[in-house]
């Protein structure tokens, strides 16, 4: 059989058909009408992601229906070649793996690159066009099987293995093969894959580096990247059709050991009596994802067998996160929830979490103390510019007094850090006013204090700007300029990376809330994770009197994030973010889950009803 033709196991029962294809689209919107219409019509259920640089599909129905879907994408010029994974299966037994597996509806997005490749979305992602030689299932088995058993090959020792996949799927299957060596990155999304393949060069110069991942997209992009590299990482060749079509050829398994982890309802394929993996807690042998047990700080997949999920009061720490001192051993809390799939890499490297976003309004998802007291939200909050969290903690505390049974505050510091000026203070300054770097001139100048001085910072700056390591004075020179904010475009990717630090360190939190320049790099971060497929380190965000500072690209898609947007109305007092602004910020965020709240004060976060009693609405829903 053709790589290239679909295996027809026949009849009338459920199916899952998986394919990709890296081509130029050259009508996007035409092919977003085609899987409207051709998926609606078979009642095909799943996920399609179209990007200008090609299509990623997964798709469940009836065997029939996808055999036609396939017929009808062969059709076009565009598919020309493409590998169609079709297997027979049962429909979904559980409702809650079909939902977070996306088998519930049909979701059709346009996104910016099949495969988010690199968390920093500034940066181009290598062309596919240049990725490794391709190996079929058969030549990849002949290489690996050449390699244990050629003296001369063992004795150069040129091959390595490298598994392109998350933590969690090589932890219940991978190649194993005698006298080669695999490389296993242990990472929590494909986003991470660049920096190890960076910090690991010297692991992989000089050598024939097999790669191979569940269905062969992610090695497209990886093994290109690998081969920009130059000299000694040119022979990189990567298994066409992935895990899957491996295992089609060697149902036995060949060198591939354990189970292949599928991002469907299957979960897993592979023989059921073939496990190497271990449950985390006890240690026993255990390779079942279908509970969906997940680490407390990261959300990532974590096997828990049986016995030890019986066990009342448990939640769990991944060993990623054990590696990086959130805690040795698995902590004791009242419940274990169960969240919606966050695979970094469903759809093979893309956004399902994005597909099967939760409804905010009917989230009832409820955290305990093992002594069954309600927990508290635990939300980091993002000043504002000029701003420091001391700063900002005090300003809030009206809001923190108000909201003391729901919430839990954690204020930090920006990584920013902006020279100290001559502060001119106006008579009657908004509560929560961000202390900008000029101000009217008919302010009073007051002289700079000689003690105490608390340092300012910011998320985002201006790249003409200048931050300082030590404090030093200089006197506002410019008039007030209201619309500042629009030059402070840089620096956000050692703000994130920032944040990054603080959740690891000082989390788990529940939500973020950003008050003004804070907002829009809330939103950034928001924008980031959902670019990157990453595990998402916050249930909700809320968004105070802010302003979008996020990239209007040509193909735009919403933040699908739970969101409150708070901020000032066009006949309010807000003289620093106009309605507008605030408004444009919220509507990147997707309506079906958000709320808006439109108040008549200025630049504050107000703490009378009604705005706080909407406030408490929306919290009470992640309580």
């Amino acid at each position: 059989m053709a790589a290239s033709e679909s295996p027809t196991e026949g009849g009338d029962g459920a199916g899952v058909l998986l394919y990709y294809k890296y081509a130029p689209v050259p009508d996007i919107t035409s092919l977003v009408h085609f899987y409207e219409s051709n998926c609606r019509s078979l009642a095909l259920l799943g996920r399609v992601r179209i990007a200008p640089d090609g299509v990623n599909v997964t798709v469940g129905g009836s065997m029939p229906s996808l055999e036609k879907h396939i017929a009808a994408v062969k059709s076009m010029s565009l598919f020309e070649g493409t590998d169609f994974k079709l297997a027979s299966c049962d429909h979904p037994s559980d409702d809650k793996i079909a939902k977070e597996c996306g088998f519930t509806s049909l979701s059709i997005r346009v996104v910016k690159e099949l495969v988010t490749f690199r968390s920093d979305h500034l940066l181009d992602s290598p062309k596919v066009c240049n990725a490794g030689r391709h190996l079929s299932a058969v030549e990849f088995h002949s290489v690996l099987h050449d390699a244990g058993n050629n003296l001369e090959v063992q004795a150069q020792n040129q091959f390595v293995l490298l598994d392109a996949r998350n933590l969690y799927e090589t932890r219940i299957g991978k190649f194993q093969a005698t006298n080669v060596e695999t490389l296993d990155p242990e990472i929590r999304q494909y986003s991470d894959l660049p920096s190890w393949i960076d910090k690991h060069s010297e692991k992989l110069h000089g050598k024939h580096i097999l790669m191979y991942c569940t269905g062969g997209i992610r090695c497209e992009t990886a093994s290109a990247y690998i081969k920009s590299k130059g000299a000694g990482f040119e022979n990189v060749f990567q298994l066409f059709g992935g895990i899957q079509r491996y295992l089609e050829q060697f149902p036995d398994g060949g060198y591939f050991k354990g189970k292949n982890f599928v991002f469907d309802h299957r979960i897993s394929v592979g023989s059921q009596d073939d496990v190497i993996a271990s449950c985390l807690v006890c240690g026993s042998s255990f390779d079942d994802y279908s509970s969906r047990c997940r680490c407390n700080y990261c959300r990532m997949l974590v096997l828990v067998c049986y016995d030890c999920q019986a066990i009342a009061g448990r939640i769990y720490v991944c060993e990623l996160c054990q590696r990086n001192g959130k805690g040795s051993k698995p902590m004791m809390l009242q419940e274990n929830e169960l969240h919606g799939e966050l695979s970094s890499d469903s759809l093979e490297g893309t956004d399902i979490r994005n597909a099967t976003f939760p409804d905010v309004t009917t989230m009832q998802t409820h955290r305990t103390y093992a002594n069954n007291h309600l927990r508290k939200l635990r939300i980091l909050c993002l000043h504002g510019f000029r701003q420091n969290g001391s700063s900002f903690k005090g300003r809030t505390s009206s809001l923190a007094k108000k909201l003391k049974d729901m919430v839990e505050f954690v204020f930090v510091d920006a990584p920013h850090q902006l020279p100290l000026i001559y502060q001119l203070h106006p008579s009657e300054p908004d509560l929560l006013s961000e202390q900008t770097t000029d101000a009217p001139s008919s302010f009073q100048q007051s002289s700079p204090p000689t003690m105490n001085c608390k340092k300012r910072f910011a998320w985002l700056i201006d790249p003409n700007s200048k931050c300082l390591e030590e404090q030093a004075w200089r006197m506002v020179d410019v008039p007030f300029n209201p619309l500042q904010y629009q030059q402070q475009t840089y620096g956000f990717e050692a703000s994130y990376d920032y944040l990054k630090d603080v959740i690891l360190r000082m989390g788990p939190f529940d939500g973020i809330l950003g008050f003004s320049q804070g907002a829009a790099m809330t939103a950034l971060f928001c924008q980031q994770q959902q670019r990157s497929c990453s595990v998402m380190d916050f249930r909700f965000a809320i968004l105070c009197s802010g302003f979008s500072a996020i990239s209007r690209d040509p193909i735009k898609e919403s933040i699908r994030w739970p969101s409150l947007h708070c901020f000032g109305s066009s006949q309010g007092q807000d003289r620093q973010i106009a309605n507008q602004e605030s408004r444009e910020l919220a509507d990147m965020f997707d309506k079906e889950c958000s709320v808006v709240i439109e108040h008549d004060m200025g630049h504050i976060i107000p703490t009378r009803s009604p705005y706080l009693d909407q406030m408490k609405e929306f919290l009470r829903r992640f309580i």
